[in-house]
């Protein structure tokens, strides 16, 4: 699983720049919203910030770069803040997935475009270093465009300490969901076993080639695409 041949290499280097551009947009995010709601702590610590650095876990930008799923450092919630507890921790949960969808449907537009000039430019036959830049840019946009898409899907499953664990708050009735919660641990570790002996990236993989397909087609209908 984690062998790495020198032709894909590359796309692993280029993985880092995308993990700390893509993780500073999602933790934002979930401070943003959470600020947003009444809840100053995120912003009391300083994670409403692009520094991707303040967002790092190791182990979730580890698995991110080898695998191209992962987490980072969740953001801290204060639920009682909220006006609304469960619809506001659903709607600052989401909003970490939101941005990184939001910047892989951009990203596939310049990937789309990047693709386009690349073709046009070993067509046309163009130099050399041309052609390189044109291939480095295309290569950085397609990693940018499939790691925030794996990103917003993978953490939309409910298992801690995922985003999606903190919707399941908002469908479950209290009881349940911190019955449930009291075994965080040892549902994160199963989990982690089951990403590391690659049972569920095949299944994430096909729900991420789905997205890419569906962004691909919506901007397929401006006329220069």
């Amino acid at each position: 699983m984690f062998g790495i041949s020198l032709e894909e290499l590359p796309i692993y280097l280029m993985r880092i720049p995308c993990i700390l551009i893509a993780l500073a947009f999602h933790e934002s995010a979930h401070g943003w919203m959470a600020y947003k709601l009444g809840d100053p702590t995120a912003r009391s610590l300083g994670r409403l910030s692009m520094n991707p650095l303040k967002h790092l876990d190791p182990i979730g930008a580890l698995m991110m770069i080898l695998v191209g799923f992962g987490w980072a450092k969740p953001v801290p919630v204060n639920a009682r803040y909220f006006k609304n507890p469960k619809r506001d921790m659903a709607l600052t949960a989401i909003a970490g997935p939101i941005s990184n969808l939001i910047l892989g449907f951009f990203g596939t537009l310049l990937y789309m475009i990047f693709s386009n000039l690349y073709i046009n430019a070993v067509y046309s036959g163009a130099g050399s270093l041309m052609q390189t830049v044109l291939y480095v840019l295309l290569l950085f946009c397609m990693v940018f465009m499939s790691l925030n898409i794996s990103l917003a899907i993978f953490n939309l499953i409910p298992v801690p300490p995922l985003d999606g664990s903190r919707l399941l708050f908002i469908f479950l009735p209290d009881k349940y969901y911190f019955k449930l919660m009291q075994y965080e641990r040892y549902i994160s570790l199963i989990f982690m076993l089951l990403l590391i002996f690659d049972i569920i990236t095949l299944p994430l993989g096909y729900a991420v080639t789905a997205i890419q397909n569906l962004f691909i087609r919506i901007w397929g209908f401006l006329p220069f695409l």
